[in-house]
């Protein structure tokens, strides 16, 4: 299966949380998206690697994406070395998707960072013929997205272009609620993190809802680049 978008996460609940609108939007375009997790969230304060699995399959039901894979890197402890470029790199190569959705380049948990730089450089050697891979014992040709965007996470970083998604917020709150054992719970006796409190709950709406402002729409996602972004004409902004 070739995909158009595939949109790469260090955790379960990254990729819903941060361009889940956008994935919708472009799936109501009839476009092909799926969804990576690099590790299980093991880690996490809240739950388990097996409820963020279920949470995860049924997150990706809501958005309606093609496919979701799971990489199994260690949650927390993950290294932008050889073994994990080259999982990625087979994944690419597998689904072969115009654009690369990834994590943050900057933000307060270490494996947001991490994740970004690790996918950036995986997209990049994907592409040379001569780093060989197999997949289910059949040779795989070299492949490069087209681009690749980092999503916004925690911190507020200045965004390099705005996506509008007006109309898609409330599927993307209700993919992102999907984690119940990660988000507000008022009756939740588990620990409390920096997500699970009502105000971040509430802060995924407004959020977006300020970038909608500043772009003067509803909603929106922002994305930070690699490059210059290009556009063929003025009549390509909004």
């Amino acid at each position: 299966m070739k995909l158009d978008i595939l949109a790469i996460g260090a955790h379960p609940d990254d990729v819903e949380m941060s361009c889940g609108a956008t994935l919708a939007k472009e799936i109501a375009a009839g476009k092909k998206v799926g969804i990576l997790d690099l590790t299980r969230g093991e880690l996490g304060t809240r739950g388990s690697a097996d409820i963020r699995s279920m949470e995860a399959a049924k997150a990706a039901d809501i958005l309606g994406v093609s496919v979701r894979e799971n990489l199994g890197l260690d949650d927390g402890f993950f290294v932008n070395d050889r073994l994990s470029q080259l999982a990625i790199i087979r994944i690419l190569r597998k689904y072969k998707p115009e654009v690369v959705l990834c994590n943050a380049v900057d933000d307060r948990h270490i494996d947001h960072g991490k994740g970004s730089k690790l996918t950036s450089d995986a997209c990049f050697l994907s592409g040379l013929r001569r780093i060989e891979t197999e997949l289910e014992g059949e040779k795989q040709q070299a492949w490069r997205p087209k681009h690749v965007y980092h999503y916004i996470q925690w911190k507020e970083l200045e965004p390099d272009f705005v996506v509008d998604v007006s109309g898609f917020m409330d599927k993307k709150l209700e993919a992102v609620f999907a984690y119940e054992s990660q988000f507000y719970d008022e009756g939740s006796i588990e620990p409390e993190t920096p997500i699970s409190s009502k105000n971040t709950q509430e802060s995924l709406r407004y959020r977006n809802r300020n970038l909608g402002r500043l772009i003067g729409t509803e909603y929106g996602e922002g994305y930070t680049v690699e490059r210059y972004v290009a556009v063929r004409s003025l009549d390509d902004l909004i």
